[in-house]
């Protein structure tokens, strides 16, 4: 396991208590680089949204036991927000509560000449994911070709 996984998954667990005693879902952690920062993020969400105070309340929790535990070794910039709209589906609970809805699929490499695909979920396994399209026809993905894939976004 890389240290970054370590980080998650420890802050995975430090904030499990916090989102259920708030009826919070946890939706992702990650820990990432980006310019010359560090950045440890938690994304929450809750029915009928996140509010900012929502956030500062589990930002103020996770920052107390992350400094009580200090497992992380890097200087990092902790960020507890939302999920936003346009999220990436990454576990299997977000596939779960995503099927029927329409998804945007990004590839790596193109099928037929196309790179993007949109259409609604039907199925997913850890080595597929299923969508149909306006028409009703299926197509069958391989994980490991999806760049992205998310709750397509209708405006």
């Amino acid at each position: 396991m890389t240290k970054r996984e370590t980080y998650e998954m420890n802050t995975e667990e430090l904030l499990k208590p916090i989102i259920a005693e708030n009826n919070f879902e946890l939706v992702d952690v990650e820990f990432v680089k980006e310019g010359s920062n560090w950045y440890l993020r938690a994304y929450i969400d809750k029915e009928g949204g996140i509010t900012v105070d929502d956030c500062e309340l589990v930002s103020r929790a996770l920052s107390d036991l992350l400094d009580e535990k200090d497992f992380i070794d890097e200087a990092y910039i902790l960020e507890v927000s939302s999920p936003g709209l346009g999220r990436p589906l990454k576990k299997d609970k977000d596939f779960v509560r995503s099927i029927g809805e329409e998804v945007e699929i990004k590839l790596f490499r193109a099928i037929n000449k196309q790179k993007d695909y949109t259409g609604y979920l039907k199925a997913y396994d850890k080595d597929t994911v299923t969508i149909e399209d306006e028409d009703e026809n299926e197509m069958v993905f391989e994980r490991s070709n999806i760049a992205l894939i998310r709750l397509a976004l209708d405006f």
